[in-house]
């Protein structure tokens, strides 16, 4: 046989497998599809009245506050939470660390599936969803702009998670040779995506800069960009915890008897990163509030709130993380996850929706097809996440 009929043989037998995959596995009646799928139906139908009436049909969004819940959760705190793939990938790949390597595929899938949804949700706040191509390609913007290197960190990471998780799309097509083709670009894909990250991840704080005058002193500071990155990385290894405590049961059938044995030992340095990472953003946020002299700013409700984020859900969770990895608790580990992940949260949203013209009498406040459109979007990223681990070898080895 020649090199065209070998072809097109091996695609004829990948696309028949891919049809065969695509057939519905296991009960469809679970808690979940109950939940998510009336969820999915309205937020489509809300969605055919946002692209034929227009933004204002089913938002509170105004030209005062142009950036809701889809930008303020869907994308700027959704980053955040895809900050583990970098941080994982870092350590296993850089640092040789071997520890970790068990959770490389389903944290690396995790960020990609994160990162494709919320450049999903981005298209959803645009006014013209065509002029998506502006800031890639510089119109109306120019090259200088903070928006235009945003936007291609955000496009060409998302090539390189791709690149990353390829071999596991080969490994489960059975195609050794281009899996091997693959796995040799991986080094390089997570060296370029590392880089690419935390540009992406201290950038998204840089598009804030220039709202100095809009954001409440309290959260406004030159050093946004770092606070963003950093609190990326303990927001990506929360993260890791939380949906890996959920997997560890969802999945259980699936994760190798290896991987359930070291699981202890993976969530226990997951914390103890996290709890180093928060430990230094509680400290850059200290020095910050005693450098620009903020103690007049917390006598009354925003200063309050202030005090409930960053104590509260930063300084109380990151001593939980560090009492958890001394004592060996996985179950404050766990609690302590949860309290990080509604800090980012709260975070993320104070400096783009809550704090944001916090002097308006007419506040911003979400829609409930906004808040409905939103779970969609993490009820159909579950959804594809689910398919993929079901199928693919995510987590171990074909």
């Amino acid at each position: 046989m020649n090199n065209t009929a070998v072809f097109a043989s091996e695609f004829n037998r990948v696309f028949k497998f891919f049809l065969q995959e695509l057939k519905p596995r296991g009960k469809w009646l679970t808690p979940f599809n109950v939940i998510s799928i009336p969820i999915i139906i309205v937020g489509l139908i809300i969605l055919y009245f946002r692209f034929v009436y227009g933004l204002g049909s089913v938002t509170n969004l105004s030209q005062n506050f142009p950036w809701g819940l889809w930008i303020g959760f869907d994308v700027v705190t959704g980053v955040a939470f895809a900050g583990g793939s970098y941080v994982v990938t870092f350590v296993v790949y850089v640092m040789r660390n071997e520890k970790y390597h068990s959770i490389v595929r389903v944290t690396v899938l995790n960020g990609l599936l994160a990162y494709i949804f919320y450049a999903g949700a981005l298209v959803l706040d645009l006014g013209r969803p065509w002029h998506i191509v502006n800031p890639i390609i510089g119109n109306s913007f120019g090259y200088n702009s903070v928006l235009f290197l945003v936007s291609w960190h955000f496009l060409l990471y998302m090539i390189a998670m791709f690149v990353e998780f390829s071999p596991v799309i080969a490994e489960w097509a059975r195609l050794e040779k281009v899996r091997k083709f693959l796995s040799a670009l991986t080094l390089g894909a997570v060296i370029f995506g590392i880089t690419l990250s935390i540009l992406h991840q201290s950038g998204l704080g840089a598009l804030f800069l220039m709202a100095k005058p809009k954001i409440h002193p309290l959260w406004y500071s030159e050093f946004i960009p770092v606070l963003f990155f950093v609190s990326s990385i303990y927001a990506g290894l929360s993260m890791i915890i939380f949906e890996g405590t959920i997997s560890h049961k969802v999945f259980k059938t699936l994760i190798g008897e290896g991987n359930h044995h070291h699981y202890d030992e993976i969530v226990l340095g997951l914390a103890k990163g996290a709890a180093i990472t928060m430990f230094v953003y509680y400290f850059f946020q200290a020095l910050l509030f005693i450098h620009e002299k903020r103690w007049a700013l917390i006598n009354d409700f925003w200063g309050y709130w202030y005090l409930l984020e960053v104590i509260g859900f930063v300084l109380i969770p990151c001593c939980m993380y560090a009492y958890a990895v001394r004592n060996r608790n996985l179950g404050i580990v766990k609690v302590a996850s949860v309290m990080a992940i509604l800090g980012i949260i709260l975070n993320r949203l104070n400096v783009s929706v809550i704090a944001f013209r916090w002097y308006a009498v007419d506040h911003y406040y979400p829609s409930w097809e906004e808040i409905v459109v939103t779970l969609m979007v993490i009820s159909v990223e579950i959804w594809v996440l689910r398919w993929i681990v079901t199928r693919m070898p995510v987590f171990k080895h074909d």
